[in-house]
């Protein structure tokens, strides 16, 4: 199958971004069949890359390969694998962390193929039509290159239905993996529900940042926002915070900060509340309460191109609470994980909140995502963490 792009609409392509939006393309050679591969073809006639179909996307192709000769197959998997695990070995061979990801999709030469691994398991999403079309080759391979007891998959997200990709979960090689399963970062210890916890069962992308957040925990009253299990607030309470107060709108998630503090033997004095955050952290303010640290770690707020407006607002409320919350001299820790919300976006909206506040804010940190979710500079798209540590006056 060919897809021939219309006049001047090659650029991007020739410069090796890994996506074709269906409005670029002037005729197919015929039928196209989801996840079949297929050629792009420049209004020249020239090759220009092979791919997978999406048929019911914006996005009707995703790129694989710039190399002719190469085609999507067994073997291209392999190599790309390969490539990925050859990334990720001081990960695998550092004792006090068992959980990262292994393969993040475009960045790794795998379009809609996200593999996360938690010590003997691995949770996969399979996210295109492409991906799907090559399950079994993607699940031998995995099997067949590492030491792991089962690969479960966890395709239970919304992006699967623009590529019209109903969801999937369920156990795709091995054995299934236990309901508490136990894993370390950055020497602390956590368990995790691999079939039913968020995303694929832990936040991976902010382990570096939980451990550059924590070196300004020691003595400190810590308030964590979003908390979900804990990642920041047991590295907080690890580096010697005074206290700790976590909030989420999940109760089970916040005693479950508190099993993972008694699992790594941290007596601080810990505080959950229950609640929605935006509501609870203006109840803090107006009891009066002051915090040495405030960790910011929203979901994702941005969807889609027409809620960004709403999502910087978010975003502007909930800084301009935590501003209030800081004694002078705190650090606030924010975060934003929707990728359309650039980092120059982000920065302005963190100012405006500091003007609102009525508070000096300095940057002392920018921090991204973690090394296991690299940015293919070729598809900057896949930068979509980002986080300002400011000291507040």
């Amino acid at each position: 199958m060919r897809l021939i792009l219309k006049p001047e609409r090659d650029k991007s392509i020739r410069h090796r971004h890994p996506w074709v939006f269906s409005g670029a393309v002037a005729r197919r050679s015929g039928p196209v069949s989801p996840g079949e591969t297929v050629d792009i073809i420049g209004h020249d006639g020239i090759w220009l890359a092979r791919g997978t179909a999406s048929t019911h996307s914006q996005m009707i192709a995703r790129l694989w390969t710039w190399n002719p000769d190469e085609e999507i197959d067994a073997a291209l998997i392999q190599s790309r694998l390969e490539r990925a695990i050859a990334g990720r070995a001081a990960l695998a061979a550092d004792p006090n962390t068992t959980a990262y990801r292994l393969v993040f999709s475009e960045s790794d030469g795998l379009p809609g193929v996200i593999v996360d691994r938690y010590g003997d398991w691995l949770a996969i999403q399979l996210l295109t039509q492409g991906a799907v079309a090559h399950t079994g080759t993607i699940v031998t391979a995995l099997a067949a290159n590492l030491d792991i007891r089962g690969i479960y998959e966890r395709s239970d997200v919304e992006i699967r239905a623009r590529e019209g990709l109903p969801p999937a979960e369920g156990l795709l090689w091995g054995e299934p993996p236990p309901a508490e399963l136990a894993i370390r970062e950055n020497g602390y210890e956590f368990t995790l529900d691999l079939a039913g916890g968020q995303k694929t069962g832990w936040y991976l992308d902010q382990r570096t940042n939980r451990a550059r957040v924590a070196s300004y925990a020691a003595g400190a009253d810590v308030l964590g926002v979003f908390s979900y299990t804990g990642g920041f607030e047991v590295l907080a309470a690890g580096a010697g915070a005074k206290s700790v107060t976590a909030v989420d709108s999940s109760a089970t998630a916040l005693r479950g900060v508190e099993a993972h503090m008694r699992r790594n033997n941290l007596h601080t004095d810990y505080t959950p509340v229950e609640g929605d955050a935006f509501t609870v952290l203006r109840n803090l303010r107006e009891q009066g309460r002051q915090y040495d640290v405030v960790i910011l770690d929203p979901p994702k707020f941005a969807h889609s191109q027409r809620q960004i407006d709403r999502a910087t607002r978010g975003y502007k409320d909930i800084n301009m609470q935590a501003f209030h919350l800081l004694r002078p001299g705190g650090i606030l820790a924010t975060f934003s994980c929707s990728g359309l919300i650039s980092a120059d976006l982000f920065q302005k909206v963190i100012y405006g909140a500091a003007l609102d506040a009525g508070r000096d804010a300095q940057i002392i940190e920018t921090v991204s995502q973690a090394s296991d979710h690299p940015v293919l500079l070729t598809f900057p798209e896949a930068a979509y963490l980002k986080g300002l540590i400011c000291r507040v006056w």
